[in-house]
C-alpha cells in the first residue's frame, strides 16, 4: 500500500523554499482575485475593476519575489505550494463563488490579505538574510495596507451611487434567487401538507402511520416544488439566478415545512402528538408571515391573514375528512 508523503512542517523550510512558497502564493492570490473580477464583471463592473486593481498589486508583489529569488538562488524555483506545508493557511476552491453573494466575496478578499499578512511577518521572522528579510517585511506592511489599498481602489471604482447600486443589485438577487422561491416552497411545505397529515391522524388516530404518510407528503411536495421551479424559468431573461439554486431553495424548504408538522407523530401518544404538531404548525404560519413582513415587505398584518387562513382552512379541512 502507498501512503501519501505527509506535509512539510514551515520551521524546516529552506530560505529558498520560503520564496517559492511566497512566489506561488501570490500567484494564486492573483488568480483567485481575477476569478472573482471576472464572476463579478458582469453585474457588478465596479467591484471586478476594484479586484482587478488587487490582482494587479499580487502580480507586483510576485515579481518582486522572484527577483529576489534570482538574485540570490538563481532561475530554478522550487514547486512548493500551500498544500504541502502543515498547518498553512488555505483558499477555498474558486468554483465556489458561484455560490457567493458580493459582501461574502468582499469579506473573502478581506481574509485573503490577513492570512498573507501572517504569513509575510512569519517568513521574515525565519530569514536571516537583510534584504530578504526587508522584502518580506515591506510584503508584510503591503498586505496589511491592502485595506486602505482597497480603499482607494474602491473610491476611484465604486463612488458611492455605484457601491449603492452594486449592493441594492446584490440583494435583490440574493431575494430572488434564495428567499422568494424558498418562501414559496415552505409556504406550500406547511400548508399543502396539512390536509393529508391531520386527515390521517384522525382517520387513524395511529401516529406511525401519520408520520409515514407526513414524510412521504413531505419529501414528495419538496422534489415536486423543486424541480418544478429549476424547470420554470432558466433565469436569463427574469434575472433569477440559477435555476438550480433556485430548484434547491424551493425543494428543501418545502420539506422541511412538511416534515415540522409530521415529525411531532414520532411521539407515540397521539393527543400529545396532534397537540404538539398544531404548535408547530402555529409557529410555522407565524414564521412565514414574519419572512413576508422582513424580506418581501408584505405588511405583516396582511400577510398574517392570508397564511393564517389559508392555513386554518386547509387544516380544517383535513381534519373534518379524517373524522368524516
Amino acid at each position: 500500500m502507498r501512503f501519501l508523503p505527509s506535509r512539510r512542517r514551515f520551521d524546516d523550510l529552506s530560505e529558498q523554499e520560503i520564496l517559492a512558497l511566497a512566489i506561488s502564493s501570490e500567484e494564486d492570490d492573483a488568480r483567485i482575485y481575477r476569478m472573482y473580477a471576472e464572476h463579478l464583471r458582469e453585474e457588478y463592473p465596479g467591484s471586478a475593476k476594484v479586484f482587478d486593481g488587487m490582482a494587479a498589486e499580487e502580480d507586483g508583489h510576485r515579481q518582486r519575489l522572484i527577483d529576489m529569488h534570482t538574485a540570490r538562488f538563481g532561475t530554478v524555483i522550487p514547486l512548493i505550494r500551500r498544500e504541502h506545508v502543515a498547518g498553512f493557511y488555505s483558499r477555498n476552491p474558486v468554483w465556489l463563488i458561484e455560490n457567493l453573494s458580493l459582501d461574502r466575496i468582499r469579506e473573502e478578499a478581506r481574509a485573503m490579505e490577513r492570512d498573507a499578512e501572517r504569513f509575510y511577518h512569519e517568513a521574515a521572522r525565519r530569514t536571516q538574510d537583510a534584504g530578504t528579510r526587508k522584502l518580506l517585511g515591506d510584503l508584510a506592511a503591503a498586505e496589511a495596507g491592502h485595506e486602505s489599498k482597497a480603499g482607494a481602489l474602491e473610491a476611484e471604482h465604486l463612488p458611492d451611487d455605484v457601491r449603492s447600486a452594486e449592493d441594492d443589485g446584490a440583494k435583490r438577487q440574493f431575494l430572488l434567487t434564495w428567499v422568494q422561491p424558498g418562501l414559496a416552497g415552505l409556504m406550500d411545505g406547511s400548508v399543502s401538507t396539512l390536509a393529508p397529515i391531520f386527515a390521517t391522524a384522525f382517520a387513524t388516530q395511529d401516529t406511525w402511520t401519520t408520520f409515514l404518510v407526513g414524510l412521504a407528503a413531505s419529501v414528495g411536495a419538496g422534489i415536486s416544488m423543486g424541480f418544478t421551479e429549476a424547470a420554470s424559468d432558466d433565469g436569463e431573461l427574469s434575472g433569477r439566478g440559477s435555476p438550480v439554486k433556485r430548484g434547491i431553495a424551493s425543494g428543501v424548504m418545502t420539506t422541511v415545512g412538511g416534515l415540522g408538522h409530521a415529525l411531532p407523530y414520532l411521539i407515540p401518544h397521539f393527543w400529545t402528538a396532534t397537540i404538539t404538531a398544531i404548535i408547530v404548525v402555529f409557529i410555522e404560519l407565524w414564521a412565514i408571515a414574519w419572512i413576508q413582513n422582513r424580506f418581501m415587505q408584505t405588511p405583516f398584518l396582511r400577510a398574517t391573514f392570508q397564511v393564517v387562513l389559508g392555513g386554518a382552512l386547509v387544516f380544517a379541512a383535513g381534519a373534518l375528512i379524517g373524522s368524516g
